[in-house]
């Protein structure tokens, strides 16, 4: 029973990603093509703005905390960080291969920060909660 509920947290925490990245790419695609701001500022905008909506979707939706968030938001930001660094590590040495397309290779550095996140969010910025 306890690895169905944590698949369903998963996945919740999956869809999360999913809604911040949407909200990242809108606010980027807004300030661009309706403003025409720098794409690169704009970039930086979205990529804040989802990572707002990652955070209070997982606080709220995917783990349900009850932790003060003087704890937990600067934890989800931490790993958002190191997810930051893996993420650039994998792909130096995936592309570094020489025999994977980058977009593969992307893929691939994806799902492995999107399973690190996953359970450094409920460990350690979210757990305690129960």
């Amino acid at each position: 029973m306890m690895v169905i509920a944590m698949w369903h947290e998963f996945l919740k925490f999956a869809n999360s990603g999913a809604i911040g990245t949407l909200a990242h790419y809108s606010v980027l695609w807004i300030l661009v093509d309706l403003t025409g701001a720098n794409p690169v500022a704009a970039s930086a905008a979205g990529a804040f703005t989802g990572a707002g909506v990652n955070y209070f979707l997982n606080y709220h939706w995917t783990f349900k905390s009850r932790l003060p968030h003087s704890r937990t938001m600067p934890r989800f930001f931490a790993i958002a960080m190191f997810s930051l660094v893996l993420n650039t590590i994998l792909m130096a040495m995936l592309i570094s291969l020489g025999t994977l397309h980058y977009m593969v290779a992307q893929l691939a550095s994806t799902t492995i920060c999107l399973v690190v996140n996953y359970f450094a969010s409920r460990f350690w910025a979210f757990g305690g909660n129960s």
